[in-house]
């Protein structure tokens, strides 16, 4: 199992502090994870592993943790259901590099690359399974509930852009509609699990819920920004990928509406017929930067990220609270 280095952005927002304070629940996570991925079926701890301890930040496992110890949970159901949400994302992510044809996945080669789609979607099958498995050992039928109403609206959210797949003609709200279910939705029930098998108040498993759904648009956002500014090391993938995959994303959204009629019939060119020259990405990221639409998509970020640390005020000043919000910054940071 890979070990998790710390990971500091340029401004010098850094997810450090959380992760030091869930150090030891996470350690135990890691243990559940390994062990999980254990199968007499040789090729399915091969291809989990590869994807599992590729140098993935947890974050989302961690985000379990941290509302678990913010609630003041005193049991350990929480490590279970922190794996079963890094498995339910590593799912995800198996059945999106075969959805999307992606090489690249955390700057290595994809599963499906080096064993095919069929295992990939397979594989991911299986780690669902066992993230089903953890839950109901859990024995909290209203974390199940959450957990497995997340994995149906990812799905629905995957679909929602397979939809919207090459269509300029989206809207800005038909957009965060897709993000909010593909990754802003399991940022909330990584995020309101925690309270919740700590029997608290449902004004804090509400507000828990929020920071994690919130923070989880801005993260998305600003991916999609980075996908045309960014660096391919702070990606985990190619720049311009979203662009050669003929993803609509907000940056595109809103280059497009803002544009001219020949601009226009560039952007349907290149996405929707997918007739992508030498030197197209320079112009679209031209484009981009003439409307301001990555300027604007990283002010939307932004606006969650304000929401998301508004959510932790129900909640008492702590070192708890305080990294959770450093988190947000963290988020955000990647963008500069």
């Amino acid at each position: 199992m890979a070990v998790i280095v710390p990971f500091e952005s340029p401004s010098g927002a850094s997810i450090d502090a959380l992760m030091a304070l869930v150090a030891p629940d996470l350690e135990r996570v890691n243990a559940t994870i390994l062990s999980r991925t254990g199968s007499e079926v040789t090729m399915i701890p091969e291809v989990a592993n590869h994807l599992i301890s590729s140098g993935g930040k947890r974050l989302r496992p961690m985000l379990t943790l941290a509302m678990a110890q913010l609630a003041g949970y005193g049991g350990d159901g929480h490590v279970k259901l922190a794996a079963a949400v890094e498995f339910m994302h590593t799912a995800t992510l198996l059945h999106d590099d075969v959805v999307d044809e992606s090489e690249l996945r955390r700057g290595k080669l994809s599963a499906r690359m080096l064993w095919g789609n069929e295992a990939s979607v397979l594989v991911g099958d299986f780690l669902l399974g066992q993230a089903f498995c953890m839950m109901v050992e859990v024995g909290s039928l209203r974390a199940l509930d959450i957990l497995s109403r997340a994995a149906s609206v990812i799905a629905q959210g995957e679909v929602m852009q397979l939809a919207a797949a090459k269509n300029t003609a989206t809207t800005e709200d038909e957009y965060l509609a897709v993000i909010r279910g593909k990754t802003a939705e399991l940022f909330a029930a990584s995020c309101e699990v925690g309270p919740v098998i700590a029997d608290r108040p449902k004004a804090e498993q509400t507000a828990c819920q929020s920071f994690g759904l919130n923070l989880g648009v801005a993260f998305q956002l600003v991916d999609d920004a980075l996908d045309y500014g960014g660096k391919s090391a702070k990606l985990g993938k190619n720049i311009g990928d979203d662009f050669r995959e003929g993803k609509i994303t907000l940056p595109v959204v809103l280059a497009f509406r803002r544009g001219n009629d020949t601009e226009r019939a560039f952007w349907i060119r290149a996405l929707e017929r997918g007739e992508i020259r030498d030197r197209d990405l320079d112009h679209a990221i031209a484009l981009m930067t003439k409307h301001r639409a990555l300027e604007d998509t990283i002010t939307r970020a932004e606006h969650y990220g304000a929401m998301a640390v508004d959510a932790l005020a129900l909640f008492p000043s702590s070192a708890m609270r305080s990294a959770l919000e450093q988190v947000v910054a963290f988020c955000l940071a990647r963008s500069h």
